[in-house]
């Protein structure tokens, strides 16, 4: 019998699910490596560290799951978060720690491009919206800031082609992690001049551009022994966590849209054009030649009601966050629609769609004395919500959206499904297994395989069967205070950039 596994490296952990070949799950596991924030504006990840968390993880899987059951590992698909970058010297050991998504550090190299023609230009030839996220304005940064690391740089990678290298000895970047980074061109598919050009690199210091159906090449022998895998298992360098989500979702075709809330969140279309967009607040990103991931990012998801669950709320075990999390969850619901007037906005980590203000800030908006603890848990998801609910309706300018699915562990709760529901008035349909980008990798290796001939077969297949319906009277009153959020979140934009330099001035490094 024949299995896929699939590797999905998070924001904050790694999770990994066996598949059969039909598409069920043989086994799931997870592991987990810390975000650092050394300074304002900063998170890192160690390399090493997530590495060593990828090998454990998949030899507990392989041991649990697949040699038990004699089960032969067809293919391993890699997905990751997308913008990460990691310099690497000429023996491919880390110089210092990946630059996450989620770092700000070179906010202002952002807005100066972002308000050059330059900027405009690179933004129609890579569509990736220029901000602090992008690796081409973090390799600047580095060369800006950082000189000695930029110097002793052989190459820079994403978090996904240097586990890949460790694993293989193959510098690859698969075309949906490249076109996230601002330095390739999606319409040519190859390494833009003009970009490389501001990054002050050449196409030497990238790893190779390669389709996503592309296999890195063998094992190293020292894993093939350590992990009991043949020399023929096909390391599949797979996709982004958002393209995947999107393809597991079967978002693919005209009024169809998915919705992702893990630590970040987003709001995809898939189609065979990109949006465009004088104002530049969308993304599009390749899954495969022809075939364009659209939408809108936010920082601000699960990871913020993650750390408001971590301030604030009940352990009787210091590890459990998740019985905490459903604790909270209860209380919310037990609150009225709108938090009794309390707004929350989100944006702990600054902000991508819409906005795309690195230095906005979060704030409670409304508080009165009436207000308790549970006012500000269901304020909290709330605001995580009016977010993506805000890029969703920036989205609908653009695409007439007729249909929504929901995945991710945060959005899949049910309390967040019907709230989302609620907000955008409409049907939001989900997966009984939620974990749609782990789903798009099987469905990727499976067409790689030749399971499916196509990824718009592969897409037709899936099921969404559970559906949460709209309550219109919840509708218009998330609509009137949705209006002063989004007032809000655009009125603050001066105070938002005092408050960060006062930040930076004050902080203890």
């Amino acid at each position: 019998m024949k299995c896929i596994i699939t590797i999905e490296l998070g924001t904050n952990g790694i999770r990994m699910f066996a598949y059969d070949l039909a598409g069920k799950v043989i086994g799931s596991m997870r592991g987990y490596y810390p975000t650092f924030h050394t300074e304002p504006d900063h998170s890192e990840q160690d390399p090493e560290q997530i590495f060593i968390t990828t090998l454990y993880v998949l030899k507990n899987i392989l041991n649990e799951y697949i040699h038990p059951k004699k089960y032969k590992v067809a293919s391993i698909c890699f997905c990751a978060s997308m913008h990460s970058v990691l310099a690497v010297d000429k023996n491919g050991n880390p110089l210092g720690n990946a630059i996450t998504w989620a770092d700000n550090r070179a906010k202002k190299e952002a807005q100066e491009l972002r308000s050059s023609a330059l900027g405009k230009k690179l933004y129609a030839a890579t569509g990736t919206p220029i901000h602090p996220m992008s690796p081409l304005i973090k390799i600047a940064w580095i060369r800006d800031r950082d000189a000695d690391r930029f110097k002793q740089a052989s190459k820079f990678l994403s978090i996904k082609s240097y586990i890949i290298h460790q694993l293989t000895g193959e510098y690859l970047i698969d075309y949906s992690i490249a076109s996230a980074t601002g330095l390739m061109n999606i319409h040519t598919i190859k390494w833009e001049t003009e970009a490389l050009k501001y990054a002050g690199i050449t196409t030497a210091k990238l790893p190779e551009l390669a389709p996503v159906f592309t296999s890195a090449g063998k094992l190293k022998k020292a894993y093939q022994q350590s992990l009991r895998l043949p020399a023929d298992t096909k390391i599949l360098i797979g996709s982004s966590d958002g393209c995947l989500a999107t393809l597991g979702d079967g978002v693919k075709g005209e009024g169809k849209a998915t919705i992702t809330i893990e630590d970040s969140g987003a709001v995809r279309v898939m189609g065979p054009s990109v949006l465009k967009d004088e104002k530049m607040r969308f993304f599009n990103y390749l899954l495969t030649e022809n075939c364009y991931v659209s939408g809108g990012p936010t920082n601000n998801g699960g990871n913020i009601f993650d750390w408001f669950t971590r301030q604030f709320g009940d352990f009787t075990n210091p590890f459990d966050i998740e019985n905490s999390v459903q604790q909270l969850m209860e209380e919310a619901s037990k609150v009225p629609v709108g938090s009794d007037g309390l707004l929350f906005l989100p944006y702990l980590l600054g902000e991508r769609a819409p906005i795309w203000n690195a230095n906005a800030r979060g704030a409670y908006f409304g508080l009165h004395i009436k207000h308790e603890r549970k006012h500000f848990v269901r304020a909290t998801i709330e605001g995580i919500l009016y977010e993506i609910y805000s890029i969703g309706k920036t989205l609908g300018e653009q695409r007439n959206i007729k249909s929504l699915s929901v995945n991710g562990s945060f959005g899949t709760i049910p309390f967040c499904t019907q709230l989302i529901a609620d907000l955008f008035n409409k049907p939001v349909r989900l997966r009984r297994q939620f974990h749609s980008v782990s789903f798009g990798a099987y469905l990727l290796s499976a067409t790689e395989m030749g399971i499916y001939k196509t990824l718009d077969d592969a897409a037709q297949t899936v099921e969404l069967p559970d559906v949460f319906k709209p309550n219109k009277q919840h509708h218009a009153i998330y609509a009137d205070y949705f209006n002063l959020f989004e007032k809000l979140s655009g009125k603050l934009f001066d105070e938002f950039e005092a408050i960060g330099e006062l930040q930076h001035k004050y902080s203890v490094k």
